[in-house]
């Protein structure tokens, strides 16, 4: 798990609902519910430096908040006491940045890097391995950054407890590691620091140039990438001047020196500047004693308390127009952004910033949804901006709606119809029945159980405890939506919402315009850049002889200290160990029934009268043209309407009886045997007992009765084909190492073939090319092919089986209404394929060109099934080599921003990846020797265990009650294969690992995939093995004037 950028991401509408009122696992037991606020110290009582300040008990949520003080420096303390074992820590600091060298983002990094009671090097990293929480992280927000864990295990919240507060208080802040984690000047590739001589493959001497490199520095270039990021990222430069860049922006990260670092962790990383909480069933006393012993330490002092204000818009409305990269995947003359954006309210008052997100909701879900027709459906561009939506993080909310991919002619289009839109919504007023939709998905979010609560509550309460929101008052879920009921059941109160925030003009419009060159006006900023910092260190050198000497030593030190790292006494660090682990996992017990030919599994488990469905309709051999286009049609199902009813009507149902319905594609290979593997639909959904039936229903109705032949179809299909492109480019630099280990994956199994087909490049290069045709050219052969799955999409035969979790008082009346709901449905089977199918690479290398700053790889390689004895070793193995080797080479040393190993026991497939990585052939080169390396390494018993820690850390992270019994549902794999595999886990050895690493790694080699994505170099060579396949990303045209301003950006000019 990797430290996180910054969390700026779309506020988008709708999704407040499901993040605010996720429940966690366990129901409170009266006779000892540690929410029972008798048990605690009364307002005013001391605890270990503490004062109790105020107390609250929330029984919609089963919890009891208290907040303290700590009396000697002032830090703030939030205790939420719920009778849940995974327990949450989270420490966070008011950490405005002064300017925009990310000095916020490069500390968060470097404070997990070493401290003073765990003098190690990048402890963090280091207790990855040595503990068995199911969450470790670390954010750093616009204005603030936060340090959580969540773990079940009390010795080993108690051990972090320890690291994360000594990291954050006292941490060691040393050169080499700002070096490292945020910027530097080095030779491009790590290994000619040592050897002098060529390096990697493909690669010349002449070639080993200087440049910029550090991990945050490579993990911003890769974010600016990301056309959404930027967009966003710069809007909010605009919307909230006050307020910089606190994830840097590599145009100015370089101008950050280590002393600045040093001086910011010393005016903001202290007590006095902190918000502290806990959540869980632990004793509040354990953790008040051991924090305030910490915390004891220091003095008071005045903290960062200021909260920040967006812009004025008063004299509005106020333009700005950017430049921005080109979406290669996109139509050439669709290629604009536009929004425009409101000031809300105070987000301090929580009933009016809750009325805003309903507003929102009302506003932008679904197709139905006013904005949604009069903007995308209306033709004006296929997908919503990155800023939509309400956001209520900052001192007051700000509202905005906006497109993507819209023509130039458009833009001023855009705004009118936004303006036009609210309008009309005023006049009509809201429709009851949308308001009660979203009140039915308030009560089902009571219900509705998941196994991550804590973690969920504490990312809701951090932003707006740091911007003035009181969390009692954020916690008082009943309070909030009863006096929303009242002013809004007295009538007019949305619409008065309306008048007083958005039917008006004081607004911001913000535009990014494209330009063809953007990429490479980046690219000549940075060489001038460079060439400007190492004329910089000449002059102070003296001769550029010996300032290219001081770079070599800076480099050839760090490599030193990274390369000591490796062999470190880590005594120090506390650790959990194997023996924490039961060797025999809690069965979750499950029954089998049949309902004709229908197999149906049965969990029985206390749900609060939720009814959880799902079901999959198994298909043979199904023919690739039909496979490719399953996305779309699940997509499609629920846009397009019935002859009856429209998608907005059907969305009011959905909202008004169920928690959901989903549709989407299954595969799975057998845990026997990797030549077996199925496929098919899966259908999903959930409802209170009562309205199961209602839910079967809706289910049926979207998938037998969608009309596909309506006048609107074909324009509705090419605005979802248009919506997917505009997203993709995006999706793949914010996830490109998971498209290339699916396309590496692709040649191996057949289940990675139909994942490459699915979820890969390939479903990629299809939606372009989709989304692309003429209007004239028309889409009728997509739309007969979506007509010819619906016609076996769902059955009521022997290909079809459901799961059913529910409580045991609701299992008669549930067999009743599934029974009734399968008789229903028609007979029929799925086409088999008569054709040849695809075929991937087998011992490939395969590069895809793409516009990004930096790079992307994976490499897989066909190992053994599930229930294999050597998948246990292959498992610990990955581990091993991820913590022991592949962090410290591909991330410390080369400067990604994340690589590591995994094996994927239900796939069998072995891979390796990196993320945001400046230098591939570099990273290429260390996973081409792994496996000898793993061979050869002579593993301490400390390895194999830390490792095998590493592995359950997932296996045995909580599930919620809706996921029980889903492994055997879905992929086949029984309680006694899992505790098979379990102990096999727990009972490898130093031999086992070696053995591995001989088989499938090192004679395993010839058999393996490569797939790279990233920019064009000139080591991609066809001598070399290397295929090019381009995803349609042509370049574009560039004007004399754009090649006038890049010229002048690469002579150091604007």
């Amino acid at each position: 798990m990797f430290r996180n950028s910054p969390r700026w991401v779309s506020k988008g509408s709708g999704k407040f609902i499901s993040s605010l009122l996720s429940r966690s696992n366990l129901g409170c037991r009266k006779y000892a519910c540690v929410s029972d606020l008798t048990k605690y110290p009364k307002p005013g009582d001391k605890l270990y430096g503490f004062t109790l300040k105020r107390a609250k008990h929330v029984p919609e949520l089963e919890l009891s908040a208290l907040h303290l003080q700590h009396d000697q420096t002032g830090a703030e303390y939030i205790h939420v006491a719920r009778d849940d074992k995974n327990n949450v820590f989270s420490i966070g600091f008011k950490t405005n940045p002064p300017d925009d060298t990310g000095v916020p983002h490069i500390l968060e990094h470097v404070t997990l890097c070493g401290s003073e009671k765990y003098p190690v090097r990048d402890p963090f990293f280091k207790m990855l391995p040595r503990s068995l929480s199911n969450f470790m992280n670390a954010f750093t927000s616009s204005d603030h950054t936060t340090y959580p864990f969540a773990t079940t295990n009390r010795q080993d919240f108690n051990n972090l407890l320890s690291v994360y507060l000594d990291a954050t208080l006292n941490p060691l802040l040393t050169a080499d590691d700002f070096l490292q984690e945020g910027w530097r000047i080095g030779p491009e590739d790590p290994s000619r620091a040592v050897s002098g001589e060529a390096g990697s493959e493909g690669q010349d001497k002449d070639n080993n140039r200087l440049v910029f490199k550090g991990v945050v520095y490579n993990e911003m270039k890769g974010q600016m990438s990301d056309a959404s990021y930027l967009y966003y990222v710069k809007f909010q430069d605009h919307i909230f001047p006050s307020i910089n860049n606190s994830g840097g922006d590599p145009q100015r990260i370089t101008d950050l020196t280590h002393g600045q670092l040093k001086k910011f962790h010393a005016d903001h990383y202290h007590p006095s500047n902190a918000k502290i909480f806990t959540y869980g069933d632990m004793p509040l006393g354990d953790h008040l004693k051991e924090i305030g012993s910490v915390l004891d330490k220091f003095e008071q002092i005045a903290g960062d308390t200021e909260i920040r204000d967006p812009i004025s818009l008063e004299d509005g409305p106020k333009f700005v127009t950017l430049k921005g990269p080109i979406d290669p995947l996109m139509d050439k003359d669709m290629q604009f952004k536009t929004s425009t954006s409101w000031l809300m309210g105070d987000s301090s008052d929580i009933l009016e910033a809750f009325s805003s997100q309903i507003l929102s909701s009302l506003l932008l879900d679904g197709y139905g949804s006013p904005f949604y027709r009069g903007l995308i459906e209306a033709g004006l561009g296929p997908e919503w901006s990155p800023n939509t939506g309400y956001d209520g993080s900052g001192k007051r909310g700000i509202f905005s709606v906006g497109l993507t991919g819209v023509k130039e002619a458009n833009v001023p289009k855009v705004r009118e119809s936004i303006a036009k839109t609210l309008q009309d919504v005023r006049q009509k007023g809201f429709d009851k029945t949308k308001v009660d939709g979203l009140l039915h998905q308030l009560e089902l979010g009571l219900k509705h159980k998941t196994a991550n609560f804590g973690m969920g509550l504490m990312q809701r309460l951090k932003p707006g405890w740091f911007n003035g929101v009181d969390p009692f008052d954020a916690l008082a879920w009943d309070e909030t939506v009863a006096a929303f009921k009242e002013k809004y059941t007295k009538g007019g109160y949305l619409e008065e919402l309306l008048d007083r925030y958005l039917l008006n003009d004081k607004t911001l419009v913000f535009t990014m315009e494209p330009s063809a060159i953007y990429s490479d006006g980046l690219a000549a900023e940075e060489a001038a850049r460079l060439a400007t910092k190492i004329a910089e260190i000449t002059k102070q050198a003296g001769t550029e002889r010996k300032a290219q000497e001081a770079l070599q030593r800076q480099e050839l030190n760090l490599l030193e200290v990274q390369e000591k790292a490796r062999n470190q006494d880590l005594s120090c660090l506390p650790t959990l160990h194997v023996r924490d682990i039961p060797r025999q996992k809690e069965r979750k017990e499950v029954r089998h029934s049949e309902l004709g030919d229908v197999k149906v599994q049965w969990r029985e488990a206390p749900t609060n009268g939720l009814t959880y469905f799902r079901a999959v309709n198994t298909f043979g051999n199904l023919p690739e043209e039909l496979r490719m286009h399953i996305p779309l049609f699940t997509d499609a199902i629920l846009r397009l309407g019935t002859k009856d009813k429209t998608m907005e009507q059907l969305e009011d149902l959905i909202k008004l009886k169920s928690g959901g319905i989903r549709a989407g594609y299954h595969s799975s290979t057998s845990p026997v045997d990797l030549g077996t593997y199925s496929e098919g639909l899966v259908f999903s959904g959930y409802a209170l007992d009562r309205n199961v039936r209602a839910m079967y229903e809706l289910l049926r109705t979207i998938l037998l009765e969608t009309d596909f032949s309506s006048a609107e179809a074909e324009s509705m299909i090419r605005q979802l084909l248009q919506g997917a492109a505009s997203g993709a480019v995006n999706s793949i630099a914010e996830s490109g190492h998971g498209y290339a280990r699916r396309f590496a994956e692709a040649g191996l199994t057949s289940e990675g073939r139909l994942k490459e087909e699915i979820a890969g490049l390939s479903q990629v290069r299809l939606t372009a090319e989709l989304a692309g045709r003429a209007p004239a050219e028309g889409l009728q052969d997509v739309i007969e092919k979506l007509k010819a799955i619906q016609q076996f999409a769902i059955v009521g035969g022997s290909t079809m089986r459901t799961a059913i979790t529910c409580g045991a008082e609701s299992v008669s009346h549930n067999e009743k209404e599934l029974q009734q709901f399968l008789s229903s449905l028609p007979q029929g089977t799925a086409p088999l394929a008569t054709g040849t199918e695809s075929k991937f690479p087998n011992n490939g290398k395969t590069f895809f060109p793409l516009p990004y700053q930096v790079y992307y790889t994976a490499q897989a390689t066909r190992t053994v099934p599930y229930t294999h004895p050597a998948g246990a070793s292959l498992q610990v193995l990955a581990q091993l080599l991820t913590h022991k080797h592949l962090h410290h080479e591909i991330r410390e040393k080369g400067g990604a921003y994340g690589g590591g190993a995994y094996s994927r026991g239900l796939g069998g497939v072995f891979g390796f990846y990196s993320y945001r990585d400046p230098n591939p052939l570099n990273t290429m080169k260390i996973v081409r020797e792994s496996g000898a390396w793993a061979r050869e390494r002579q593993w301490t018993e400390r390895d194999i265990e830390e490792a095998k820690l590493s592995v359950f850390q997932s296996l045995d992270a909580p599930k919620s009650v809706s996921s029980e019994g889903m492994t055997l549902f879905l992929e086949g794999v029984t309680e006694e294969m899992a505790q098979a595999r379990r102990e096999q886990l727990l009972d490898v050895t130093e031999r086992d690992v070696g053995e591995a690493a001989q088989k499938y790694l090192v004679e395993g080699m010839d058999k393996r995939n490569l797939a790279v994505l990233g920019e064009t170099s000139g080591w991609v060579k066809a001598d070399d093995g290397w295929e090019v396949l381009d995803l349609g990303m042509a370049p574009a045209a560039v004007s004399e004037e754009e090649l006038l301003a890049a010229d002048a950006a690469s002579k150091g000019g604007s």
